[in-house]
């Protein structure tokens, strides 16, 4: 049977993937992981399979059309986002028109769809099935059923999907969380076989560059955070050691010109534990690769130490306030004296940090707008981003934002400007959505353009030529929103 994997077109280098999907002004773009996670459990079991990235090949509608009419897909399964959504049901149906085949069946997987199946079944009578959460098993029983010739009304038996039945929407049980994450392919071995690594690129990192994970899930609460609340859950769940080095080995050997690797993980640190002993094992194997994770800001110089030692060269990490009331509003659990103690052993070590900085949560005044202005220009990471806060269905962010009438539209679409940049659609009494839009553009003027910035970043391009190629090509494509008042990140 054949299976059409699909990153569908949008705007531009779309990333579907990223926590807020958008088109970036740094030039980011993400991979398909989950897609691809999903590609390689189908291939593994025998299925026909064939991945495509629209936005990273600049694909249009008419060349997915035309590669799907040649390819006859039985099940074709669309990734989707919030603002994207409306764009993404018209691709599943036209594509589905096209294959002309009563057997085929369109699939929604995503986020967004995870958080809203109701609402995305009924904005067509064309999409066939919705998987909410992690839909790796998920399609693996659809595929299996439709392979099987099995009734749509058997469908009553997969867990973790909606569909429709006898002009009813039927929502099934919930899916439990993958908990052997190592029955799972490499990722990477999906990437090579579909995708150009050369494609996808982040700001703050070596290009070119490879995403992988070495574990799912989040325990902490951060209010704003889409994934943990709607898609791979608050269980916190790792890959073992010697399988995420495994791959690891595999990266160096089959992606020559890889500068870096980066964890996606929503928090490589979590456990430090398991964190030292990941950098042991790659000690231990000589593998000399640079890396760089998703970080909280609460790591301990001991742990730090060691991953530099192996190879970690970034943290991405969001401190998100300098204002600890906002934090506690958030769930953030952090207190402000640690994120200060971290980042000077960060930099004691020779870790690089990117910070994120998320303005306009609960409690949020002009008062600690400022107050977190100075905080990143005290705690001067390497890099920072500014943005308005974007809150998604599903999250405690969008409840509270929703519930105090604070959503300016709720036609997904303006979750976005027309460009594919991020849009603010939360406004409130003495704080606009676009007085925290002009604080953004503010906040990163001044934190870029400070002669001490500029002079250390120089400095640093001049001892590590690598470092300044780096920041080149993220400048190339920043400078213009950075000088302009136009959106965040």
């Amino acid at each position: 049977m054949n299976i059409l994997m699909l990153n569908p077109p949008f705007k531009g280098k779309f990333s579907r993937e990223q926590r807020s999907p958008a088109v970036t002004k740094s030039g980011t773009l993400y991979y398909p992981m989950w897609l691809a996670y999903a590609t390689g459990l189908l291939e593994k079991q025998g299925f026909n399979v064939k991945l495509i990235d629209a936005p990273a090949n600049n694909l249009t509608e008419n060349d997915c059309i035309e590669i799907t009419k040649d390819f006859k897909p039985e099940l074709i399964v669309i990734d989707t986002s919030t603002p994207s959504i409306y764009n993404d049901v018209k691709v599943g149906e036209i594509i589905k028109s096209k294959v002309k085949s009563q057997k085929s069946k369109v699939v929604l997987v995503g986020t967004h769809v995870s958080a809203t199946a109701e609402e995305s079944l009924k904005i067509s009578a064309e999409i066939d099935i919705v998987c909410r959460g992690e839909y790796d098993y998920t399609l693996l029983d659809i595929a299996k059923s439709l392979e099987l010739r099995v009734e749509s009304s058997e469908f009553e038996e997969i867990k973790g999907i909606s569909f429709r039945k006898n002009n009813q929407i039927i929502h099934n049980p919930d899916r439990p969380f993958i908990e052997d994450l190592d029955k799972l392919p490499f990722v990477s071995q999906v990437y090579k076989k579909y995708l150009n690594y050369k494609n996808y690129f982040y700001a703050h990192s070596q290009h070119p560059i490879v995403t992988i994970i070495g574990g799912r899930g989040c325990p902490h609460r951060c209010a704003y955070c889409v994934y943990p609340q709607v898609f791979s859950g608050r269980k916190l769940r790792f890959r073992s050691v010697e399988n995420t080095v495994d791959e690891l080995e595999y990266i160096k050997r089959n992606f020559k010109e890889m500068k870096e690797i980066m964890f996606e993980d929503d928090t490589l640190t979590l456990n430090k534990k398991r964190c030292r002993a990941l950098c042991e094992e790659i000690l231990s194997r000589k593998l000399n690769i640079k890396w760089s994770a998703n970080s909280r800001a609460d790591v301990d110089f001991e742990t730090l130490r060691v991953m530099k030692k192996a190879g970690c060269r970034l943290l991405c990490v969001g401190f998100e306030s300098g204002e600890q009331k906002i934090l506690d509003n958030m769930h953030k659990g952090i207190k402000i004296e640690t994120i200060r103690e971290f980042v000077n052993s960060a930099k004691k070590a020779g870790i690089l940090i990117h910070g994120c900085f998320l303005v306009g949560n609960s409690g949020e005044t002009k008062n600690t707008l400022e107050k977190t202005l100075e905080f990143a220009k005290e705690l001067n990471p390497d890099t920072a981003q500014f943005f308005p806060i974007m809150v998604y269905p599903g999250t405690e962010a969008y409840d509270w934002a929703k519930d105090n009438r604070f959503l300016v539209t709720e036609d997904y679409r303006e979750w976005l400007t027309p460009e594919g940049l991020h849009n603010c659609v939360v406004s409130r009494p003495g704080l606009t959505n676009k007085e925290l839009v002009g604080f953004c553009d503010r906040a990163r003027r001044e934190f870029y353009i400070r002669p001490s910035y500029i002079a250390r970043k120089s400095i640093q391009a001049v001892r590590n030529p690598r470092e300044g190629k780096r920041t080149l090509k993220s400048f190339k494509t920043f400078a213009r929103h950075l000088l302009n008042n136009s959106m965040t990140k």
